[in-house]
């Protein structure tokens, strides 16, 4: 399949449609999400879902809670394969130290709520009540 990438300085597309196809998320509702959510900043300024994005752009992108700076190379309306996607940005070389620098303070500390899941056990509950009682 031929994939149409316009390099353009004014080629154009919607910032959610754009996402998706530069598979920074798994679905458009779930760029659109994002966006809404003010995940999504386009020159420093958060957007609406339907604000387009120019080749050129300079975006930062929250993805759980590290954030992407990268620069807008090219549009295209389509989803294609991920090296199609890879060539529609370049990341920035200091989006790429913060998210590197970002990446090995999760592996040095851990959050220590990030094992818990759900509501505390029995047990848990106990331990909790324990320590609240002592301080």
């Amino acid at each position: 399949m031929n994939y149409k990438i316009s390099t353009e300085p004014g080629a154009r597309l919607r910032i959610d449609k754009w996402l998706w196809a530069a598979r920074f998320f798994k679905t458009r509702s779930l760029a659109t999400d994002a966006v809404e959510k003010g995940r999504v900043r386009i020159g420093g300024a958060t957007v609406k879902p339907a604000k387009d994005v120019r080749v050129g752009d300079l975006v930062e992108i929250e993805i759980e809670r590290i954030v992407w700076q990268i620069q807008v190379l090219g549009v295209c309306d389509v989803r294609g394969p991920a090296s199609v996607a890879q060539t529609l940005y370049a990341e920035t070389e200091e989006g790429r130290q913060k998210r590197q620098q970002e990446n090995e303070r999760r592996k040095t500390y851990r959050e220590p709520a990030a094992e818990l899941h759900g509501r505390p056990t029995k047990r848990d509950r106990r331990v909790i009540d324990k320590f609240s009682r002592e301080g």
